[in-house]
């Protein structure tokens, strides 16, 4: 269709002048976007009520959702690549769009299954397309400065569901005035719940959109003005040539990685699957905890915003110290913090808080890191494909530390009556678990020379220096008045409207933190 032909690659790369500021907030618009998935509590009670159905029947709508991404970004990646991001995040926007409008219908009609469906696989192929395509774009306009330029991405991730939550609630009680956003326990209406995931499906789609027009590539052999590649070359485990996908998968350093992603991902999501109760329990005596329900769901909320700072501030440290070396952080640390954790967890709320709220940093930047990590050791020819056949760790790591701390309580007893006692073999397992992760990271090597793409003959063609950020050019070389206007315009309102769209996640989160010390 000729309209759609805006989205073939060729007009996707950036003309001259093009400020590469411009695809921080393209980013972030999508990835804000596809958060959502991390917010899926706010409505499940709501769903299992409507539904009749179990919590298990429920949560693996979650599970869906997370086991597509990580396929359809294994599956994907390589056409991602070919296609271009522009493509690639419309194609997103209009499969997580079309999950939450076929979701809706399944509420509408009481079919669970068009929610599985829904949500869980058409959202699902979205989430993968929608994570990776950015990130990717980041790396390439970001040669500089990997780690910072992935850590604004994937902030954006975790910043989705704090925008996600609040916003829900709302919209909840909006079309349901019997449903009260500060109960827990509240229950919503389907009407309500069918209006909610049409709500989101459009309003999710218009925000997408603003990523797809803004998104371009830089031109071949574009580099930052002032950026030596020969500073690049000289780090460490960082390799000027080029990994196809294909070659990746068959590299040592590849599977290496995979271990410690799956491995940092494990810890994390072991601790942010059991926040609430977990700091009731490790605070509960004779059967009654110290911790109340709301402080437990502040407790959620720092963790979340111990998410969100690790995701950028970890990963734009990588830049300064390296890749492996902050891995031996969030996995060397990690093991420590564990091990603290299910020691001397239990003595004070402040010290719990803490060394929680460290351990989920290190999970989020294990995530914003990765991509950089891999852009290190492949380069960028297909740093998107590789990057989605990595996010697999993600699926099975999203099975299998959930797996590990409720297989440990189910033997310990009864949800409601555990201690901090209870979760002594699940957190030594986790230092288990990372210590895997750590001699794994410590093992990573380059790239043998075998896997490289022939035609660079190990090097990326450089050209001249090219600046971006209008603002900084030369006068002589400035684009035409007419062109730099819309551009500044363009600059001003993307970063103006994802930085409200987190802003308003933020503050929300910090509010619902804020309790842990009020209550």
């Amino acid at each position: 269709m000729p309209m759609l032909s805006v989205l073939d690659p060729r007009h996707t790369v950036a003309p001259p002048g093009y400020s590469r500021w411009l695809i921080p907030p393209a980013a972030l618009a999508v990835h804000l976007c596809i958060g959502q998935v991390y917010a899926t509590s706010v409505y499940k009670n709501s769903l299992i009520a409507y539904f009749g159905a179990s919590q298990t029947a429920i949560g693996v709508i979650f599970s869906i959702a997370i086991v597509m991404l990580g396929l359809s970004a294994a599956v994907g990646g390589t056409w991602a690549e070919r296609s271009g991001p522009r493509k690639t995040m419309f194609t997103s926007a209009c499969f997580w769009a079309a999950g939450f409008l076929v979701g809706a219908l399944g509420i509408a009609t009481k079919q669970l299954w068009l929610l599985y469906l829904g949500y869980g696989v058409i959202g699902g192929i979205g989430l993968g397309l929608g994570y990776i395509s950015p990130v990717s774009t980041l790396i390439k306009w970001f040669p500089d400065r990997p780690g910072l330029a992935t850590g604004m991405a994937i902030m954006g991730f975790g910043g989705g569901a704090m925008l996600a939550s609040p916003v829900s609630r709302q919209l909840l009680s909006l079309y349901d005035p019997g449903f009260h956003p500060t109960n827990a326990g509240a229950v919503a209406s389907g009407s309500a719940l069918v209006r909610l995931f049409l709500t989101l499906g459009v309003g999710y789609f218009l925000i997408m959109m603003l990523g797809v027009l803004n998104v371009r590539v830089p031109p071949p052999g574009w580099r930052p003005a002032g950026f030596d590649p020969a500073s690049i070359r000289a780090k460490p485990l960082v390799t000027t040539a080029s990994v196809s996908a294909a070659n990746a998968i068959r590299t040592r350093s590849f599977w290496l990685l995979w271990i410690v992603l799956f491995t940092n991902v494990t810890a994390g999501i072991g601790i942010l699957e059991q926040a609430a109760p977990m700091i009731q329990d490790f605070f509960r005596d004779n059967g009654v905890s110290a911790v109340s329900i709301a402080a437990a769901s502040g407790f959620v909320g720092v963790l979340s915003l111990f998410n969100l700072a690790g995701r950028f501030v970890w990963s734009s440290t990588s830049d300064i110290i390296g890749r492996k070396p902050i891995y031996v952080a969030y996995l060397g640390l990690g093991m420590v913090l564990y091990t603290l954790l299910a020691l001397v967890g239990h003595t004070v709320t402040v010290v719990f808080v803490l060394l929680a709220g460290i351990i989920i940093s290190f999970y989020g930047g294990g995530f914003a890191t990765i991509p950089a990590y891999l852009r290190d050791l492949f380069g960028t020819h297909q740093v998107g494909a590789i990057h989605g056949r990595l996010l697999t760790a993600w699926s099975a790591a999203g099975v299998a530390g959930p797996l590990i701390v409720n297989g440990v309580l189910d033997a310990q007893g009864k949800p409601g009556t555990f201690t901090a006692s209870a979760y002594r073999p699940a957190l030594f397992t986790m230092v288990a678990v990372l210590a895997v992760g750590f001699i794994a990271n410590l093992l990573v090597r380059p790239v043998p020379e075998r896997f490289h793409e022939p035609d660079t003959g190990g090097a990326v063609p450089v050209a001249p220096a090219e600046r971006t950020d209008p603002v900084a050019l030369r006068p002589e070389s400035r684009p035409a008045a007419n062109a730099v206007v819309p551009q500044q315009a363009r600059l001003w309102i993307s970063w103006a409207l994802v930085t409200v769209l987190l802003g308003y996640g933020v503050v929300q989160t910090v509010i619902t933190a804020a309790k842990l010390f009020t209550e």
